[in-house]
């Protein structure tokens, strides 16, 4: 018997893929980062599916995570 609803990883991946669709109405030098946002978006994507119930929010948490680590990495390096 299939599921009747989507699972939180199945939606944060099909974010992903309409955050890269999007990409293409981006200026050149900010497609980029699209790319990123939706590589960081899948990064904690197994962890979301206990945490959360909503994949956008699950997609949201795990980019913000990975951008935070990033600014800390910054300002550590000389």
């Amino acid at each position: 018997m299939g599921r009747s609803f989507e699972s939180v990883r199945m939606g944060v991946k099909e974010i992903s893929e309409r955050w890269l669709r999007v990409k293409r109405a981006l200026r050149k030098e900010d497609q980029i980062y699209a790319d990123k946002l939706a590589t960081l978006a899948k990064k904690h994507s197994s962890e979301g599916f206990y945490a959360f119930d909503d994949p956008l929010e699950a997609a949201l948490f795990s980019a913000l995570i990975e951008i935070l680590k990033e600014m800390e990495k910054d300002d550590v390096d000389p």
